[in-house]
């Protein structure tokens, strides 16, 4: 797609014709001609302002799925540091494979180039917003937020029941379908959850003969809880998959 004309080469021909026009027609065509420019520059200068309003009505609908993966990409590492380099690289790819080719198809694609730290800024945003709503929604003590994972998943078709919080052996959830049962932990916290909430739940399901394990979390889980979830079977779930979630053996 061809670059954007600068303004001088959208002004040029209006200048020069209506120059032209002012020698015969005098003042009406000057005024004319002040008309157009005044369109031109007004029209011009505001693309700036409908490039970034576009840009946030593009980010809009994905900001619940930016606001998870942020979550889900993030963890703190045995330093107390914050790593978001999974992020990072999330953020880019959304901006590279959903933003862009809309952008350029629309004509901002000089923009979407001079403009990539302000798009990754508005993209920054939505997820963190995203998240401080959920925060606010969400039950705030870890036996409400088991509670809410079962209503959860009895509104996705499961037979499901907070335990008691004494004797549970790390379940905070048992959910049947069809015969098939799952366990389930819930962590509400503040940071991704470690490799001892897979361990727990692991544990559950010998002692609750559960066919399936997972861990539910708002807050994302570390590397080592991923790994060794891969290597025991073990669901790592936020807790909107939970609706969604279907059995499978």
């Amino acid at each position: 797609m061809a670059a954007p004309r600068s303004i001088a080469d959208l002004l040029f021909w209006p200048v020069v014709a209506g120059g032209a026009a002012s020698l015969w027609l005098g003042r009406p065509a000057v005024a004319v001609t002040v008309l157009v420019v005044t369109v031109v520059l007004t029209h011009r200068l505001g693309r700036g302002r409908r490039f970034r309003r576009r840009v946030r009505r593009l980010v809009e609908p994905h900001r619940g799925t930016l606001a998870l993966r942020r979550r889900q990409e993030t963890y703190v590492d045995p330093y107390d540091n914050l790593i978001l380099d999974g992020w990072l690289r999330e953020r880019d790819y959304f901006v590279a494979r959903t933003l862009r080719p809309r952008l350029e198809a629309e004509g901002y694609g000089d923009l979407a180039e001079a403009r990539r730290e302000e798009i990754l800024a508005l993209v920054e945003a939505a997820s963190l917003a995203e998240a401080d709503e959920e925060a606010d929604a969400l039950p705030e003590d870890g036996i409400a937020y088991e509670r809410f994972c079962a209503a959860l998943l009895e509104r996705g078709g499961w037979q499901a029941r907070a335990t008691r919080a004494a004797g549970d052996q790390g379940a905070d959830v048992i959910a049947e379908w069809d015969g098939l049962r799952l366990v389930v932990q819930c962590k509400r916290y503040a940071k991704p959850v470690g490799n001892a909430a897979v361990q727990e739940v692991v544990a559950a399901r010998s002692y609750w003969n559960a066919d399936r394990a997972a861990v539910v979390s708002n807050a994302g889980f570390t590397p080592a809880a991923r790994k060794l979830a891969g290597a025991t079977g073990v669901l790592l779930l936020h807790h909107d998959d939970l609706g969604s979630l279907r059995p499978r053996r």
